[in-house]
Protein backbone atom coordinates (compact mmCIF):
# COMPACT_ATOMS: atom_id res chain seq x y z
CA UNK A 1 0.00 0.00 0.00
CA UNK A 2 1.37 3.58 -1.04
CA UNK A 3 1.61 6.11 1.66
CA UNK A 4 -0.69 9.27 1.14
CA UNK A 5 0.97 12.23 1.22
CA UNK A 6 -0.04 14.82 4.11
CA UNK A 7 -2.31 18.11 2.37
CA UNK A 8 0.10 20.97 1.87
CA UNK A 9 -0.88 24.02 3.79
CA UNK A 10 -1.50 26.89 2.54
CA UNK A 11 1.74 29.63 1.83
CA UNK A 12 1.85 32.00 4.06
CA UNK A 13 1.72 34.91 1.66
CA UNK A 14 2.07 39.30 2.13
CA UNK A 15 -0.43 41.88 1.42
CA UNK A 16 0.22 45.27 1.17
CA UNK A 17 -2.31 47.01 2.72
CA UNK A 18 -2.04 51.72 2.09
CA UNK A 19 -4.65 53.54 4.31
CA UNK A 20 -5.65 57.05 3.86
CA UNK A 21 -7.11 59.51 5.99
CA UNK A 22 -8.45 63.21 5.42
CA UNK A 23 -10.59 65.52 6.77
CA UNK A 24 -11.07 67.09 2.82
CA UNK A 25 -13.29 70.91 4.80
CA UNK A 26 -15.57 69.86 1.45
CA UNK A 27 -13.30 70.85 -1.21
CA UNK A 28 -13.50 68.88 -4.55
CA UNK A 29 -10.69 66.38 -5.10
CA UNK A 30 -7.45 68.33 -6.79
CA UNK A 31 -6.00 67.08 -10.25
CA UNK A 32 -3.37 65.04 -9.00
CA UNK A 33 -3.10 62.13 -6.13
CA UNK A 34 -0.64 60.14 -6.77
CA UNK A 35 1.50 61.33 -4.04
CA UNK A 36 -1.49 60.14 -1.47
CA UNK A 37 -2.17 56.69 -3.28
CA UNK A 38 1.93 56.36 -3.76
CA UNK A 39 1.26 55.87 -7.96
CA UNK A 40 5.04 56.65 -8.70
CA UNK A 41 6.68 54.68 -5.78
CA UNK A 42 8.65 51.90 -7.38
CA UNK A 43 9.33 50.01 -4.40
CA UNK A 44 5.53 49.69 -3.26
CA UNK A 45 3.21 46.61 -4.76
CA UNK A 46 0.29 47.70 -3.29
CA UNK A 47 -2.78 45.07 -2.91
CA UNK A 48 -5.50 46.79 -1.15
CA UNK A 49 -6.19 50.67 -0.61
CA UNK A 50 -8.58 51.57 2.53
CA UNK A 51 -9.52 54.99 1.99
CA UNK A 52 -11.69 57.05 4.78
CA UNK A 53 -12.97 60.84 4.05
CA UNK A 54 -14.62 63.74 6.62
CA UNK A 55 -16.38 66.46 5.85
CA UNK A 56 -17.19 65.88 2.04
CA UNK A 57 -19.80 68.02 0.73
CA UNK A 58 -22.87 67.05 2.41
CA UNK A 59 -24.72 70.44 1.43
CA UNK A 60 -28.68 69.19 0.28
CA UNK A 61 -27.58 69.15 -3.80
CA UNK A 62 -24.78 67.80 -2.99
CA UNK A 63 -26.51 64.59 -1.10
CA UNK A 64 -29.00 64.74 -3.68
CA UNK A 65 -26.84 64.23 -6.31
CA UNK A 66 -24.22 61.50 -4.79
CA UNK A 67 -27.56 59.66 -3.90
CA UNK A 68 -28.58 59.22 -7.58
CA UNK A 69 -24.67 59.53 -8.69
CA UNK A 70 -21.05 58.53 -7.09
CA UNK A 71 -19.49 61.34 -5.42
CA UNK A 72 -17.26 63.10 -6.89
CA UNK A 73 -13.98 61.47 -4.37
CA UNK A 74 -15.40 57.64 -5.23
CA UNK A 75 -15.29 58.36 -8.31
CA UNK A 76 -11.58 60.07 -8.66
CA UNK A 77 -10.46 57.10 -7.19
CA UNK A 78 -12.60 55.03 -9.01
CA UNK A 79 -10.55 56.48 -12.26
CA UNK A 80 -7.72 56.70 -10.84
CA UNK A 81 -7.61 52.89 -9.63
CA UNK A 82 -9.24 50.73 -12.05
CA UNK A 83 -6.83 51.29 -14.89
CA UNK A 84 -4.43 49.40 -11.88
CA UNK A 85 -6.36 46.02 -11.68
CA UNK A 86 -8.25 47.51 -8.40
CA UNK A 87 -11.69 46.96 -7.85
CA UNK A 88 -13.92 48.55 -5.29
CA UNK A 89 -15.34 45.81 -3.16
CA UNK A 90 -16.98 47.87 -0.62
CA UNK A 91 -17.59 51.62 0.31
CA UNK A 92 -20.26 53.07 2.75
CA UNK A 93 -21.69 57.06 3.61
CA UNK A 94 -22.59 58.72 6.31
CA UNK A 95 -23.24 62.61 5.23
CA UNK A 96 -19.66 63.72 5.20
CA UNK A 97 -17.75 60.37 6.43
CA UNK A 98 -17.08 58.34 3.42
CA UNK A 99 -14.81 54.68 4.01
CA UNK A 100 -13.85 53.13 0.66
CA UNK A 101 -11.91 49.97 0.11
CA UNK A 102 -9.95 48.88 -3.12
CA UNK A 103 -8.80 45.56 -4.03
CA UNK A 104 -6.98 43.87 -6.81
CA UNK A 105 -9.26 41.79 -8.30
CA UNK A 106 -7.17 38.41 -7.82
CA UNK A 107 -7.75 38.91 -4.17
CA UNK A 108 -12.12 39.17 -4.56
CA UNK A 109 -12.31 35.68 -4.25
CA UNK A 110 -11.44 35.59 -0.83
CA UNK A 111 -12.96 38.81 0.47
CA UNK A 112 -16.18 38.76 1.71
CA UNK A 113 -18.38 41.55 2.93
CA UNK A 114 -19.80 40.94 6.25
CA UNK A 115 -21.57 44.02 6.98
CA UNK A 116 -21.62 47.90 6.73
CA UNK A 117 -22.60 50.32 9.46
CA UNK A 118 -22.67 53.84 10.29
CA UNK A 119 -22.94 54.59 13.65
CA UNK A 120 -24.02 58.92 14.57
CA UNK A 121 -22.71 59.90 17.50
CA UNK A 122 -23.93 64.11 16.88
CA UNK A 123 -26.69 65.22 18.81
CA UNK A 124 -26.82 63.00 21.32
CA UNK A 125 -26.39 60.21 18.87
CA UNK A 126 -29.31 61.18 16.57
CA UNK A 127 -26.74 63.22 14.20
CA UNK A 128 -24.19 61.99 11.59
CA UNK A 129 -22.05 64.87 11.48
CA UNK A 130 -19.87 63.46 13.98
CA UNK A 131 -19.15 59.95 14.68
CA UNK A 132 -17.97 56.42 12.80
CA UNK A 133 -18.89 54.14 9.36
CA UNK A 134 -17.67 50.69 9.66
CA UNK A 135 -16.42 48.01 6.99
CA UNK A 136 -16.29 44.42 8.33
CA UNK A 137 -14.72 41.74 6.34
CA UNK A 138 -13.54 38.45 5.93
CA UNK A 139 -10.15 38.57 4.33
CA UNK A 140 -8.50 35.15 3.46
CA UNK A 141 -10.55 33.59 6.60
CA UNK A 142 -9.83 36.37 9.03
CA UNK A 143 -12.36 38.96 10.40
CA UNK A 144 -11.24 42.02 9.52
CA UNK A 145 -13.09 45.47 11.16
CA UNK A 146 -12.02 48.75 9.24
CA UNK A 147 -13.59 51.66 10.76
CA UNK A 148 -13.03 55.82 9.93
CA UNK A 149 -14.30 58.12 12.29
CA UNK A 150 -14.95 62.01 13.01
CA UNK A 151 -14.88 62.72 16.98
CA UNK A 152 -15.58 66.09 18.61
CA UNK A 153 -13.45 68.80 18.22
CA UNK A 154 -11.72 71.69 20.45
CA UNK A 155 -9.37 71.37 23.08
CA UNK A 156 -11.93 71.44 25.76
CA UNK A 157 -13.90 68.09 25.14
CA UNK A 158 -11.31 65.55 25.45
CA UNK A 159 -13.41 63.50 27.75
CA UNK A 160 -16.60 63.85 24.90
CA UNK A 161 -14.00 62.54 22.07
CA UNK A 162 -13.15 59.57 24.37
CA UNK A 163 -17.00 59.14 25.16
CA UNK A 164 -17.50 59.13 21.52
CA UNK A 165 -14.68 56.52 21.15
CA UNK A 166 -16.35 54.25 23.38
CA UNK A 167 -19.68 54.75 21.89
CA UNK A 168 -18.51 53.68 18.70
CA UNK A 169 -16.76 50.68 19.86
CA UNK A 170 -19.61 49.25 21.78
CA UNK A 171 -22.65 50.00 18.95
CA UNK A 172 -20.32 47.28 16.98
CA UNK A 173 -22.46 44.31 17.84
CA UNK A 174 -23.20 41.33 15.27
CA UNK A 175 -25.73 38.71 17.42
CA UNK A 176 -28.13 38.14 14.94
CA UNK A 177 -25.31 37.96 12.31
CA UNK A 178 -23.02 35.72 13.66
CA UNK A 179 -20.10 37.34 13.31
CA UNK A 180 -17.85 37.76 16.53
CA UNK A 181 -17.40 40.71 18.63
CA UNK A 182 -15.17 43.24 17.12
CA UNK A 183 -13.04 42.41 20.32
CA UNK A 184 -12.32 39.18 18.63
CA UNK A 185 -11.72 40.34 15.13
CA UNK A 186 -8.55 39.13 13.69
CA UNK A 187 -7.68 42.85 12.97
CA UNK A 188 -8.70 46.35 13.59
CA UNK A 189 -8.69 49.17 11.25
CA UNK A 190 -9.41 52.50 13.54
CA UNK A 191 -8.71 56.02 11.50
CA UNK A 192 -9.77 59.40 11.00
CA UNK A 193 -10.37 62.75 12.26
CA UNK A 194 -10.04 62.07 15.57
CA UNK A 195 -9.17 66.00 16.70
CA UNK A 196 -6.98 65.00 19.45
CA UNK A 197 -4.76 68.09 20.64
CA UNK A 198 -1.70 69.03 22.62
CA UNK A 199 -2.14 70.42 26.15
CA UNK A 200 -0.62 72.81 28.05
CA UNK A 201 2.20 73.96 25.55
CA UNK A 202 2.04 77.61 24.67
CA UNK A 203 1.56 78.15 21.08
CA UNK A 204 5.06 79.39 20.27
CA UNK A 205 6.73 76.53 21.97
CA UNK A 206 4.69 74.32 19.59
CA UNK A 207 5.17 76.36 16.67
CA UNK A 208 9.16 76.49 17.56
CA UNK A 209 9.52 72.14 18.17
CA UNK A 210 7.95 71.82 14.67
CA UNK A 211 10.10 74.63 12.86
CA UNK A 212 12.90 72.68 14.85
CA UNK A 213 11.60 69.64 13.47
CA UNK A 214 11.54 68.13 17.23
CA UNK A 215 8.29 66.45 16.99
CA UNK A 216 8.47 64.67 20.23
CA UNK A 217 9.13 66.96 22.46
CA UNK A 218 5.23 67.68 22.38
CA UNK A 219 4.67 63.84 22.07
CA UNK A 220 3.86 63.63 26.18
CA UNK A 221 1.07 66.10 26.06
CA UNK A 222 -0.54 64.83 23.03
CA UNK A 223 -4.46 63.67 24.20
CA UNK A 224 -4.58 60.63 22.67
CA UNK A 225 -0.87 59.51 24.05
CA UNK A 226 -2.01 60.62 27.48
CA UNK A 227 -5.55 58.89 27.21
CA UNK A 228 -3.58 55.39 26.23
CA UNK A 229 -1.73 55.70 29.46
CA UNK A 230 -4.76 55.20 31.62
CA UNK A 231 -7.12 53.30 29.55
CA UNK A 232 -6.46 49.66 29.55
CA UNK A 233 -8.39 48.74 26.07
CA UNK A 234 -7.40 52.32 24.15
CA UNK A 235 -3.54 51.06 24.78
CA UNK A 236 -4.49 47.61 22.99
CA UNK A 237 -4.93 50.29 19.71
CA UNK A 238 -1.21 50.86 18.26
CA UNK A 239 0.18 53.59 16.24
CA UNK A 240 3.07 54.71 14.24
CA UNK A 241 5.69 57.49 16.05
CA UNK A 242 4.02 60.90 15.08
CA UNK A 243 7.24 61.73 13.07
CA UNK A 244 5.51 64.19 10.64
CA UNK A 245 4.38 67.88 11.13
CA UNK A 246 0.93 68.38 13.08
CA UNK A 247 -1.57 67.81 10.54
CA UNK A 248 -4.08 70.69 11.71
CA UNK A 249 -5.02 73.87 11.32
CA UNK A 250 -3.46 75.12 8.37
CA UNK A 251 -4.98 77.79 6.14
CA UNK A 252 -6.33 76.32 2.60
CA UNK A 253 -4.08 76.46 -0.30
CA UNK A 254 -1.03 77.21 1.78
CA UNK A 255 1.45 75.78 4.43
CA UNK A 256 0.98 77.88 6.81
CA UNK A 257 0.21 77.16 10.05
CA UNK A 258 -3.56 79.03 11.41
CA UNK A 259 -2.52 82.89 10.64
CA UNK A 260 -6.62 83.92 11.57
CA UNK A 261 -7.44 85.74 14.79
CA UNK A 262 -8.13 82.07 16.77
CA UNK A 263 -4.49 81.02 15.69
CA UNK A 264 -5.68 77.61 17.00
CA UNK A 265 -2.48 75.32 18.04
CA UNK A 266 -1.33 73.00 15.75
CA UNK A 267 -2.22 69.65 16.55
CA UNK A 268 -2.05 65.66 15.13
CA UNK A 269 -5.69 65.49 14.93
CA UNK A 270 -5.58 63.18 11.94
CA UNK A 271 -4.60 59.38 12.69
CA UNK A 272 -4.35 55.65 12.13
CA UNK A 273 -4.54 52.99 14.58
CA UNK A 274 -4.74 49.33 14.85
CA UNK A 275 -5.71 46.82 16.55
CA UNK A 276 -4.38 43.06 16.56
CA UNK A 277 -5.75 40.14 18.12
CA UNK A 278 -3.55 37.20 17.21
CA UNK A 279 -0.07 39.16 18.05
CA UNK A 280 1.84 40.07 20.98
CA UNK A 281 0.97 44.02 21.11
CA UNK A 282 4.48 44.75 22.44
CA UNK A 283 6.70 44.85 19.18
CA UNK A 284 5.02 45.47 15.45
CA UNK A 285 8.46 46.32 13.88
CA UNK A 286 9.70 42.51 14.96
CA UNK A 287 7.97 39.67 12.88
CA UNK A 288 6.44 37.17 15.40
CA UNK A 289 7.40 33.73 13.60
CA UNK A 290 4.74 31.73 15.31
CA UNK A 291 2.15 34.25 14.24
CA UNK A 292 -0.11 33.08 11.13
CA UNK A 293 -1.36 36.90 11.17
CA UNK A 294 0.95 39.14 11.89
CA UNK A 295 1.40 43.20 11.00
CA UNK A 296 4.39 45.60 10.41
CA UNK A 297 3.90 49.04 9.58
CA UNK A 298 6.22 50.05 6.47
CA UNK A 299 5.12 53.92 6.85
CA UNK A 300 3.25 56.99 8.64
CA UNK A 301 3.20 59.61 7.49
CA UNK A 302 1.23 63.21 6.01
CA UNK A 303 1.56 64.71 3.03
CA UNK A 304 1.90 68.63 2.93
CA UNK A 305 1.77 68.51 -1.10
CA UNK A 306 -2.03 68.93 -0.83
CA UNK A 307 -3.24 72.72 0.59
CA UNK A 308 -7.20 72.37 -0.47
CA UNK A 309 -8.27 71.84 3.12
CA UNK A 310 -7.40 72.78 6.51
CA UNK A 311 -6.25 69.52 7.72
CA UNK A 312 -3.15 67.61 5.49
CA UNK A 313 -4.13 64.19 4.55
CA UNK A 314 -2.26 60.85 6.52
CA UNK A 315 -1.04 58.05 4.73
CA UNK A 316 0.18 54.32 6.78
CA UNK A 317 1.07 51.71 4.85
CA UNK A 318 0.99 48.08 6.08
CA UNK A 319 2.86 44.33 5.33
CA UNK A 320 0.06 41.76 6.33
CA UNK A 321 1.50 38.04 6.59
CA UNK A 322 -1.39 35.49 7.30
CA UNK A 323 -1.46 32.01 6.45
CA UNK A 324 -4.39 32.06 4.63
CA UNK A 325 -7.50 29.97 6.31
CA UNK A 326 -9.22 30.39 3.04
CA UNK A 327 -7.02 29.14 -0.15
CA UNK A 328 -9.07 27.95 -2.88
CA UNK A 329 -12.46 30.06 -4.01
CA UNK A 330 -15.95 28.52 -3.72
CA UNK A 331 -16.60 28.79 -7.90
CA UNK A 332 -13.87 28.18 -10.50
CA UNK A 333 -14.69 29.23 -13.90
CA UNK A 334 -13.71 29.60 -17.46
CA UNK A 335 -15.38 30.36 -20.85
CA UNK A 336 -15.37 27.24 -23.18
CA UNK A 337 -14.06 27.48 -26.94
CA UNK A 338 -13.06 30.78 -28.38
CA UNK A 339 -14.90 33.71 -27.92
CA UNK A 340 -15.88 36.24 -30.30
CA UNK A 341 -17.66 39.36 -30.04
CA UNK A 342 -20.60 38.32 -32.11
CA UNK A 343 -21.56 35.54 -30.28
CA UNK A 344 -23.04 34.33 -27.07
CA UNK A 345 -20.15 32.60 -24.46
CA UNK A 346 -20.38 29.19 -23.33
CA UNK A 347 -18.94 28.87 -19.43
CA UNK A 348 -18.52 26.18 -17.31
CA UNK A 349 -18.04 26.84 -13.42
CA UNK A 350 -17.58 23.88 -10.95
CA UNK A 351 -18.57 25.12 -7.16
CA UNK A 352 -17.02 23.69 -3.70
CA UNK A 353 -19.34 21.07 -1.80
CA UNK A 354 -19.93 24.03 0.64
CA UNK A 355 -21.46 26.67 -1.17
CA UNK A 356 -24.88 27.54 -1.35
CA UNK A 357 -25.94 29.17 -4.87
CA UNK A 358 -28.83 31.42 -5.42
CA UNK A 359 -31.18 31.53 -8.48
CA UNK A 360 -29.83 35.60 -8.24
CA UNK A 361 -26.52 34.92 -8.70
CA UNK A 362 -24.64 36.46 -11.24
CA UNK A 363 -21.67 35.86 -13.53
CA UNK A 364 -19.93 39.50 -15.04
CA UNK A 365 -17.91 40.01 -17.69
CA UNK A 366 -15.03 42.95 -17.27
CA UNK A 367 -12.57 43.93 -19.23
CA UNK A 368 -9.25 44.46 -17.84
CA UNK A 369 -6.12 46.61 -19.51
CA UNK A 370 -3.44 45.45 -20.87
CA UNK A 371 -0.45 47.59 -19.10
CA UNK A 372 -1.05 45.82 -15.90
CA UNK A 373 2.03 44.00 -14.90
CA UNK A 374 -0.19 41.22 -12.80
CA UNK A 375 -1.98 39.64 -16.05
CA UNK A 376 0.35 37.21 -17.86
CA UNK A 377 2.19 38.60 -20.80
CA UNK A 378 0.21 40.16 -23.58
CA UNK A 379 -3.45 39.85 -25.08
CA UNK A 380 -5.51 38.48 -22.24
CA UNK A 381 -7.77 40.98 -22.25
CA UNK A 382 -11.18 39.68 -20.31
CA UNK A 383 -12.03 38.25 -17.25
CA UNK A 384 -15.30 36.42 -15.60
CA UNK A 385 -16.63 36.80 -12.31
CA UNK A 386 -18.99 35.14 -10.37
CA UNK A 387 -20.77 37.29 -7.81
CA UNK A 388 -22.98 35.66 -4.99
CA UNK A 389 -26.09 36.79 -3.46
CA UNK A 390 -26.10 34.77 -0.77
CA UNK A 391 -22.73 36.27 0.60
CA UNK A 392 -22.81 39.55 -1.23
CA UNK A 393 -19.57 39.22 -2.56
CA UNK A 394 -17.22 37.88 -5.82
CA UNK A 395 -16.95 34.34 -5.02
CA UNK A 396 -14.45 32.75 -8.26
CA UNK A 397 -13.23 34.47 -10.80
CA UNK A 398 -11.85 33.33 -14.53
CA UNK A 399 -8.03 33.75 -15.29
CA UNK A 400 -7.62 36.53 -18.08
CA UNK A 401 -8.83 35.66 -22.07
CA UNK A 402 -9.13 37.25 -24.91
CA UNK A 403 -12.18 37.86 -26.77
CA UNK A 404 -11.26 38.01 -30.64
CA UNK A 405 -13.27 40.35 -33.58
CA UNK A 406 -15.31 37.33 -35.40
CA UNK A 407 -13.42 37.68 -38.82
CA UNK A 408 -10.56 36.26 -36.91
CA UNK A 409 -11.88 32.57 -37.17
CA UNK A 410 -12.71 30.49 -39.98
CA UNK A 411 -15.79 31.35 -41.55
CA UNK A 412 -17.58 31.46 -45.07
CA UNK A 413 -18.31 35.14 -44.76
CA UNK A 414 -21.40 34.38 -46.75
CA UNK A 415 -23.06 32.81 -43.56
CA UNK A 416 -24.71 34.22 -40.72
CA UNK A 417 -23.23 33.68 -37.23
CA UNK A 418 -24.94 31.21 -35.60
CA UNK A 419 -24.69 32.32 -31.54
CA UNK A 420 -24.03 29.30 -29.36
CA UNK A 421 -26.37 27.94 -26.53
Amino acid sequence: MEAMNPPTEPRCRTLSIHVVTWNVASAAPPPDLSDLLQLNNLNLNLDIYVIGLQELNCGIMSLLSDTAFEDPWSSYFMDVLSPLSFVKVSSVRMQGLLLLIFAKYQHLPFIQVLSTKSTPTGLFGYWGNKGGVNIFLKLYGYYVSIINCHLPPHMANNDQRLEHFDRILEMQNFEAQDIPNILDHDLILWFGDMNFRIEDFGLHFVRESIRNQRYSDLWEKDQLSIAKRHDPLLREFQEGSLLFPPTYKFDKNSNNYDTSEKKRKPAWTDRVLWRLKRQSQTNFHTPALSAPFTLFLRSYVSHMVYTISDHKPVTCTFDLELKPLVSAPLITLLPEGPCTMESDMLISYSLTTDFLSSPWDWIGLYKVYINISDIPETEDLFLLFYYSNNLHSVVGISKPFKIQPFSFLEEDPLDEAQPQI
